[in-house]
């Protein structure tokens, strides 16, 4: 099954909604927000610049990006309207952040709009990642900057031993949801290659046992795409999201992202 999110704007309301949902909760887990604290800390903010959150979805880092010293307005864009109505509503209180539906490989802005171009889990859901990377080198002033945050989704795991049931929900919900799940390990070269001087590299871990809210999406989503491929039936998928939930109210519930950052410059050396 391919990635919903490389065509969100072709899914039904009722994903994209669903979908919104995982995004808010995702935002709102404390080791999500200190990974993006973490790699927001690494850029050097040209003063009074204009920041531009590409792939938005429900506008959780676009709000976050408002809040920082130096930062004069944000425009966040996605293809999905469904999420962009959701993060005007989310943001309606924040007087310096707009929205606008476009896609990351054709961005309606003109060149050196821009003093930071932000890709936060975006690009690893992007066919043609580079035409995206070569879209935000265009809109950069000089000297400016973009910060990629994505997970190495190769890592994805449930699985507290050999050959756990759960693995294959994990397996499942990764190549229904990201389209380049190598995105990270080829990312130096890719941003290299679009003309940008790489300045700094992070590595994340993101893990969950104890209420896995995140992780947990993971496994339902799984089951769910094992059963409407037809590799398995739907008593088994719903056997499979008991026994997540069943792990978890024992306290045996494992979940585990590795994550990477990249801090690059529009360098005019």
């Amino acid at each position: 099954m391919a990635d919903v999110y490389a065509t969100i704007a072709e899914a039904g309301d009722d994903v994209q909604e669903r979908l919104a949902d995982v995004l808010e909760c995702r935002a709102a887990n404390p080791r999500q927000q200190s990974m993006l604290r973490e790699y927001l800390a690494d850029i050097t903010l040209l003063a009074g610049g204009a920041a531009l959150d590409v792939g938005c979805g429900t506008g959780a880092v676009s709000r976050v990006l408002a809040t920082l010293p130096g930062v004069s307005a944000v425009t966040g864009v996605d293809p999905s309207p469904v999420f962009l109505a959701r993060a005007r509503e989310l943001s309606s209180s924040v007087a310096n952040i707009s929205f606008k539906e476009a896609d990351g490989r054709c961005l309606p802005f003109e060149d050196n709009s821009f003093a930071l171009v932000v890709f936060h889990t975006t690009l690893s859901h992007v066919p043609d990642p580079g035409r995206a990377l070569a879209e935000a080198f265009r809109v950069l002033v000089p000297n400016g900057t973009v910060a990629v945050f994505d997970g190495n989704y190769t890592t994805t795991t449930l699985a507290i031993g050999e050959n756990d049931p759960l693995q294959a929900c994990a397996d499942a919900a990764m190549a229904a949801l990201v389209h380049d799940r190598w995105l990270i390990p080829g990312l130096p070269a890719l941003v290299r290659n679009a003309g940008f001087k790489v300045m700094k590299q992070r590595s994340f871990g993101f893990m969950e046992s104890s209420e896995p809210d995140y992780m947990m999406s993971f496994a339902d989503r799984g089951a769910d795409v094992l059963a409407a491929d037809g590799i398995i039936g739907a008593e088994l998928a719903a056997a499979l999201k008991a026994e997540a939930r069943r792990r978890a109210a024992a306290g045996r519930f494992f979940g585990h992202i590795a994550y990477g950052s990249l801090i690059a410059n529009k360098s005019t050396e």
